[in-house]
């Protein structure tokens, strides 16, 4: 491959879902009467209503005019828009309460039919990531199958728990291996994203204010729970990604699990004795982490860029988390030049595009063409990005955090 070529770039973290008039034509027959009664007869306006940015959630031109003119040739696309039966997006959304269930898993399974013919419309740029729910593991099952048999190579949304959820089982639970050995033996990719897990804090701007000061640490949660329990031990083929979290705390998070990690093998960690304690990992959480998880950074910083000989530079992947406000659209190669500039181009093929091409299976040939047509090239990343030249109306904290450095 030529230094000169074009990059394949591959977003790790887009977003996309239906209108409520497309989810009503997914849904079990048995549930659309029940769809409408919970909208309250609410019609979708017509198209010259909607707005661009609603749109670029499931418009075909809309969306490929969009990704086309950002340089973008292939797209991991999580959910977006409200499904069926829930009040906000199923990523910041909390797992329904056991009294709610039923109509949520109907609302998960018209987004997840959906989402198949979204992909289908273009088969080699999208990989979509089905959801489950966790209220009846082996419901959850059932869905794996589906997303598995109907070729969503994105994968599985795994959900995380929140803490104040307590009818759920934790994912460290015995009783979600069924579902990990499910997701193995289908070969898919478990994905989870910044915006779950965290408990309730009720309503209002505090309470948002809390919500979005503690998310971070919340949405890491299954990258603790999975290593700590030794699920990576007991399925070594399992990939995870965690997505939209950045990678920057990554390696002292890791530092110290491995500290913990020893303390158990060796019987104690300070004044508190596990001795005769039988620990459930053979290596050091670290090790499991260089095996079986990747970094979906999106519009990953200096700093996580830094932490990248820790991690590995076959596990970190960029995104630009369209068509959110806080993602780099419309200015993904400002972006780029603001952190990119300095990487080898080796390795900076590897985060823009290839790791992504390896965990959910784009084929690099095919978007090639695509590629050489729309993609940015090495003499445009490494062109430095001057103060002028930020955006200033973007609300991405790469370029807030540049004007308030400079």
């Amino acid at each position: 491959m030529s230094q000169e070529s074009p990059y394949v770039l591959i977003t790790a973290d887009t977003h996309a879902g239906g209108s409520h008039a497309q989810y009503r034509e997914y849904l079990d027959r048995d549930y659309q009467q029940a769809f409408d009664d919970w909208r309250g007869g609410y019609k979708n306006p017509s198209q010259e209503h909607y707005g661009s940015k609603k749109m670029r959630n499931w418009d075909l031109d809309i969306r490929t005019a969009d990704q086309n003119g950002q340089g973008v040739v292939g797209e991991v696309v999580f959910p977006n828009t409200v499904p069926p039966f829930y009040r906000k997006s199923i990523v910041t959304a909390q797992p329904p309460k056991p009294e709610e269930y039923e109509r949520c898993l109907a609302g998960i399974r018209a987004h997840n039919r959906w989402l198949v013919d979204f992909c289908a419309e273009d088969p080699a740029r999208r990989a979509g990531i089905g959801l489950i729910l966790p209220n009846d593991l082996d419901e959850a099952i059932k869905d794996i199958e589906f997303i598995a048999q109907a070729g969503l190579r994105g994968g599985v949304l795994l959900p995380l728990i929140p803490p104040d959820c307590g009818w759920l089982k934790p994912l460290y639970d015995p009783a979600w291996d069924k579902v990990f050995a499910a997701i193995q033996d289908h070969d898919l990719v478990i994905n989870q994203h910044s915006g779950q897990g965290s408990p309730s804090y009720g309503e209002g701007p505090v309470a948002e204010a809390i919500w979005i000061t503690e998310v971070t640490y919340y949405c890491q949660a299954g990258f603790r729970h999975l290593l700590m329990s030794g699920v990576f031990e007991r399925f070594p083929r399992l990939e995870y990604v965690l997505t939209e979290s950045g990678c920057a705390w990554a390696p002292d998070l890791l530092r110290q699990m491995d500290r913990i990690h020893m303390g158990f093998k060796r019987g104690a960690i300070g004044e508190m004795n596990y001795e005769g304690m039988e620990w459930v990992l053979k290596d050091k959480p670290s090790e499991y982490a260089r095996r079986n998880i990747w970094y979906g950074a999106s519009f990953p910083s200096l700093a996580d860029l830094a932490g990248i000989d820790v991690i590995g530079e076959d596990k970190l992947m960029w995104g630009n988390d369209y068509p959110h406000y806080e993602g780099t659209f419309p200015y993904n190669l400002e972006s780029l030049r603001l952190t990119f500039g300095d990487i080898e181009d080796r390795v900076r093929r590897k985060l823009l595009g290839e790791n992504a091409a390896s965990v959910y299976n784009f084929d690099l040939e095919a978007l090639r063409p695509l590629a050489r047509e729309f993609g940015p090239t090495p003499v445009q990343i490494e062109s430095p990005l001057s103060r002028e030249d930020i955006p200033r109306d973007s609300m991405c904290h790469l370029f807030q955090n540049a004007l308030r450095e400079e």
